[in-house]
Order: C-alpha cells, then structure tokens, then sequence
C-alpha cells in the first residue's frame, strides 16, 4: 500500500511465475468458486470491513461515516533506523490524536489500529529489525507503548515484503513474541488485548522482490488475529500493455485474487483468519493504438491521473468517464471494469465488480475485507455496496 508520496504497492508482480503453485490454477472456470457446503469456516455475517486511513490525505478523520466499518486502520508510522522504536514526528503526533479522537465517540462505533509500514518504507530496516530478539523486543514494546498512548485498538503490520527465507522466518518468530507480549500486557493491566493484524501480499509464496519464499501459515494461525492478502496492483504503468488493477479471475496467469486466497487456504492459513484487500482507485495506461484497447493492448506509458505512477482514485475515475464520455466496459472473466477515450485506458473496480467481489469473499467462508484506502471513494459509493452486500444474507 502507498505512503504519502503514493508509492505504488508492486513494481514487479507481473512476474509472479505460473511456476509457484500451478496446481492451484482452475483448468475450468467451473472450479473458480466453490459450493457453499464445501467451505470448512462459514462466514461470520458482520466479520471485519475494514479501510485504512492515510494520514497524508485530505479528507478529516471526523467526515468517515461508520456506518459501514468495522475497523478503521490509521496509515503509517514507521520505525526509527538503528533504535527501532516507532519515530513519532510532531506532525504524526497531530494527526494520530485527531484519528483517534474523531473516531472514539462515534455511532456506530468502529475499532482503530496503528498501521506500521507501507509501501514505500524501507524493508531492510523491518529485516534487519525482526532478526534478533533484543530488537524484535524493542520494536514490539514501542509499538505496544504507542498504541496504548494514543488510545488504539489495535496494531498492524504491513511489511513490504520480507525478501528471503531468513525474512520470513524471523517474521514467524515476530508474530509469536508479539502475540505474547500483547497477551502479557493486557493481563498485567487488565485491559483488554490489542489486536494484532498483519498486510501481505495476495499470494502466499511469491517472488517479487526476491527470491522464491513462504508465509509463516503456522505462526499466522497460531498468534494473528487475522492476515489482510493486499488484492490489487496486479498490473501497471511498469507493464507495456494494459491489464486489470485486481483480477478476481485470471484463466491465463496466478495473477488473481482467486488464485491468491485459494493459495493461502492450502498453505494452511484457514479462511476465517484472512480479510482480503481491495482497492478504491484505478491504474492507467497511454495506448499505442486508439483502436487497439482491450485488456491486454499495447501500451506506451502512463495515462490520466498520477503522472508518476499511472493511477487514478475512484472518485476520479468516474468523474473522467462521465466528463470525456469514455467507453466503460466490464469484463465478465476477470471481475473487473476499463474504461478507454481516444488513447486513454483505465482499469478499476466498481459497483457490480466490487459486489461479486464481497460474494466471494463470503462464499470461501472469508474474516472479511478491508479497502485502500479512505478518501479515494465516491460519496461512499463502493463502501456502502461492500457493506450491504456482506450483510446481506444470501443462499
């Protein structure tokens, strides 16, 4: 997930390799999804719907409806290079105070967590951080200390990514002391425990960003309250052809949310500890050829939005579609809509997208889902669709 510069979350994750767990890859679209009587953990009707709030954007803490969260999650601090404690900066201060203020006395209640991380922060200093235990231990009581002091339900990890076995390892090891200090902390006080919540990337072994590795599934089962797979950036500005921000279905690559949850379900990381990422923005792309615009079509840069990264919120996407009278399409096989004028190219999610989204998310018995990120809706428009449709009860 970005930072305040909008750092995008995957550079590389086109390579993701077929090669990682083929057989996870459905030969028929019958096997896409299955059965209801089939899932081993039915899903919790209210569950975790979740967003994180970026700290460096504009919209208030005080202006989110809650009405369609459950935990709300502030974005980002980062730990200090050399000491590991969490770097506090006065301008962190400010907006951690009025996140928590604004959110504590409202109706409905939501729960908040302290986001550490992100996609544009350094993963050496998270690696080089988790691989002893005096500065595991460091870490783990700032963040402790932190979340307590501002008034935080709640801390999350969001480490992009551990780079090797080694990382992955002492990741597992982080967990388990975390887990254990928080249980510990809690007791001692006699407060009730913070929870403890982890992003990752949509599939459960990868490699991007280094080589071939593995989640810790064991030590996410054991001492995670729950694990959020990041489901998007899939394809971008990086690529010379355009493609779908976050496939549900990918019949010709493992590039997909389907083939990313079904990869943490066989790892062994049950449904009910997984809440899955979906994104409130787009990403764009400047066609070779006007007529040449499917899924897939040459591409020769970046179009409208950002202009370093090809991207486009939500909000902003519809008000380019309705203000160029662009063609929208919605491609039934990966879930997903584009939209194209002249040589621009966009692919996003919207309502129907995000409906059949939630309905598999419920249907593989999932903990629920969470949004990147607040801020980058239209007038809560996807919020309330992901909302009445995981509340909804359906056969």
């Amino acid at each position: 997930m970005a930072t305040k510069n909008f750092i995008p979350l995957c550079i590389l994750l086109i390579y993701q390799t077929v090669a990682e767990s083929s057989n996870l890859q459905p030969s028929n679209p019958s096997d896409w999804s299955p059965s209801i009587s089939s899932i081993p953990y039915p899903s919790s009707l209210h569950g975790i719907q979740a967003a994180y709030w970026p700290s460096f954007n504009e919209i208030s803490p005080s202006s989110i409806d809650t009405k369609y969260f459950t935990h709300i999650l502030y974005a980002f601090l980062l730990p200090e290079i050399g000491t590991y404690k969490l770097d506090i900066t006065p301008i962190d201060q400010t907006k951690i105070s009025e996140f928590v203020d604004a959110l504590r006395t409202r109706n409905p209640p939501v729960k908040t967590l302290l986001s550490i991380g992100g996609g544009g922060s350094d993963p050496a200093v998270f690696s080089n951080m988790a691989s002893t235990k005096h500065t595991r231990e460091i870490f783990i009581n700032s963040t402790v200390e932190v979340a307590r002091k501002f008034g935080f339900d709640g801390v999350d990890l969001d480490w992009e990514f551990p780079a090797n076995d080694q990382d992955m390892s002492n990741l597992a090891l982080l967990f388990k002391e975390w887990s254990i200090a928080l249980h510990n902390e809690a007791k001692i006080n006699r407060r009730s425990r913070l929870l403890l919540t982890a992003a990752v990337y949509y599939a459960s072994k990868f490699t991007v960003y280094g080589g071939l590795r593995s989640y810790p599934a064991r030590a996410i089962n054991k001492y995670m309250d729950w694990v959020s797979p990041m489901c998007f950036d899939y394809h971008g500005s990086w690529e010379n052809f355009t493609g779908v921000n976050a496939a549900l279905y990918d019949p010709k690559s493992n590039i997909s949310t389907n083939y990313g949850i079904r990869s943490w379900i066989q790892a062994g990381v049950p449904p009910e500890k997984l809440v899955m990422g979906l994104p409130l923005y787009g990403r764009t792309w400047k066609l070779k050829d006007p007529n040449v615009n499917g899924i897939g079509a040459p591409a020769v840069g970046v179009g409208p939005g950002d202009g370093s990264s090809g991207t486009m919120d939500y909000y902003q996407i519809l008000d380019f579609n309705n203000g160029t009278r662009a063609t929208v399409v919605f491609d039934r096989l990966s879930v997903s809509y584009y939209s194209y004028v002249g040589d621009s190219w966009i692919g996003y999610d919207d309502v129907r997208s995000i409906q059949k989204k939630i309905r598999f998310a419920r249907t593989w018995g999932l903990r629920g889902y969470f949004f990147w990120a607040l801020g980058k809706d239209k007038d809560w428009t996807l919020s309330i669709q992901a909302s009445n449709t995981w509340r909804h009860q359906w056969p």
